[in-house]
């Protein structure tokens, strides 16, 4: 259960990084540049907020520089603008929130990864044992500085830390 919530809570940042990578070739030789946002929408198991959440992006204005460096690793900034929608697929309720905040990630050349966001982030989904282990809910949007760092696949989130407070506990809106 646990390993299926951190690959699921995982999947978001890959769909988002994944995106990224396969714009790369097509830039390549030019340098450094932003690029458009990817990641489709996905639906989070019951086991998160006691009904399956459906999380898409209806404005996606989000853009993301991406540097690989010479030991392997390679550094994602974002920004720009990202509205989230979460609609819980039993009731059908839905809200929307915007979340505009620049960020950084690198995954370092042994596959961990560190995350910093600032401003409104989000979604922020964590596994339920690791909601719990950080007193953070399981899916959120956060305001100030959220970092956090986990280790090579399987992913194991090591650090959190939010300098800032919970905007939206998602789960907690939709019952």
């Amino acid at each position: 259960m646990r390993r299926l919530g951190v690959i699921v809570a995982l999947g978001a940042l890959l769909c988002v990084l994944g995106g990224v990578v396969t714009v790369a070739p097509a830039l390549a030789g030019r340098g450094p540049q932003w690029q458009p946002p990817g990641g489709p929408p996905y639906t989070l198991p019951a086991s998160f907020c006691g009904f399956k959440l459906r999380v898409a992006f209806p404005v996606n204005k989000e853009y993301t520089k991406v540097l690989k460096h010479a030991d392997g690793s390679t550094t994602f900034l974002f920004t720009g603008a990202v509205t989230a929608s979460y609609t819980n697929l039993r009731t059908g309720k839905t809200i929307t929130v915007p979340e505009n905040g620049p960020g950084k990630a690198a995954i370092h050349a042994d596959g961990s990864i560190t995350e910093v966001h600032t401003g409104r982030n989000g979604p922020f989904i964590l596994t339920p044992a690791d909601a719990k282990r950080f007193g953070l809910p399981t899916a959120s949007v956060t305001a100030g500085k959220l970092a956090f760092s986990a280790t090579a696949p399987p992913r194991v989130i090591t650090s959190l830390s939010l300098h800032g407070h919970v905007l939206v506990n998602v789960c907690a809106a939709l019952t």
